[in-house]
């Protein structure tokens, strides 16, 4: 800051308040960017709350709930409480959102990677409640529902990226496994996101629409169960792959706690799609399902986070000491 702009902090509550922000990655940080991540993932929860009790009208406008009053009322009966207790949930973000980028903004010059991330999430969540709004203005087109999911699935992984890089080292980062293994690494997470845009439209094809006069995509929903499970256990092949291969990889990069919490969580839901499927879709079997979901693309997003280290880094070091080798060997 120069001394004009600074000046004012020197004194005063905002003095205080300036000095009384992190200069550096501690406990607060840490807390924020967990919160950020939980809140992220819980309002998928709440939303599929929403759809999944058809309850997805139960504000038939937006802003505002009804064209008189910006909250539910009485007449609008449990739909209306659960569609507006969900747009409450935005505030929290809000705010969550508003606590972590100032809990950065003073380390905005040595660590401009969590600035950064942090204002691209607090940018990002309006985006989001305005897709929401745009859904409830389209009478739940199934594709409008599906992209408003979606942006909740780029805010989950910003929301883990940004977990990492509160755990990392500053600095210029390398590669620190084999090319093989991050070269698998980025096709799982690839067939990740194609299994989750497939689930996607398999919801859009399904009973569940948010509202019982809400329009489906016209996609054969039978078929589309089969098609979703294709990519599915594509994932899980490679993440067994990636598993294995983490046992080789340097100990500092954790690989094999991420790969095995992957694994776990691949297991689990398609646990539940097998179950939801064969049940008849249950409202609680198929919320859990999507939010899985958004776990499976965390718990993805972590494991790529983890190839790469910095160089001052033991793991670094290590990767810089192969390489090295690999050079005089050619």
């Amino acid at each position: 800051m120069s001394a004009q702009v600074s000046a004012p902090f020197r004194t005063g509550p905002l003095g205080r308040f300036w000095r009384w922000l992190p200069d550096r990655v501690d406990r607060r940080v840490v807390v924020a960017a967990w919160a950020t991540l939980v809140v992220q993932i819980g309002i998928v929860g709440t939303g599929g709350l929403v759809r999944l009790t058809g309850s997805g009208l139960g504000c038939p406008t937006w802003p505002r709930c009804t064209p008189e009053s910006f909250v539910a009322t009485p007449e609008m009966g449990v739909h209306g409480v659960i569609e507006f207790g969900n747009r409450l949930l935005t505030f929290v973000l809000v705010v969550v959102a508003i606590v972590t980028f100032l809990f950065v903004v003073r380390m905005r010059r040595q660590r401009r990677d969590l600035f950064w991330l942090a204002l691209l999430i607090g940018l990002y969540v309006p985006v989001q409640a305005v897709v929401g709004g745009i859904t409830v203005l389209t009478n739940l087109n199934p594709y409008v529902v599906g992209l408003h999911y979606f942006a909740s699935v780029v805010l989950v992984a910003l929301a883990a990226v940004f977990v990492a890089r509160v755990y990392a080292q500053p600095g210029p980062r390398s590669r620190a496994v084999p090319r093989w293994y991050a070269i698998t690494t980025h096709l799982t997470s690839a067939f990740v996101l194609l299994t989750v845009v497939v689930g996607i439209l398999v919801t859009g094809s399904g009973p569940h629409a948010g509202d019982g006069g809400a329009a489906r995509n016209g996609l054969d929903p039978e078929l589309m169960q089969h098609v979703h499970s294709w990519p599915a256990y594509i994932t899980l092949a490679l993440t067994l792959v990636l598993f294995v291969g983490a046992w080789r990889t340097p100990p500092q990069l954790r690989l094999k706690l991420w790969t095995g919490l992957l694994l776990l969580t691949e297991l689990v839901q398609i646990a539940v799609g097998l179950w939801q499927a064969r049940t008849g879709l249950p409202i609680v079997l198929v919320n859990i399902h999507m939010v899985l979901a958004v776990c499976l693309v965390a718990a993805m997003t972590a494991v790529v986070m983890n190839l790469k280290t910095t160089d001052a880094s033991p793991a670094g070091a290590e990767a810089s000491i192969a390489r090295a080798g690999s050079a005089r060997a050619r």
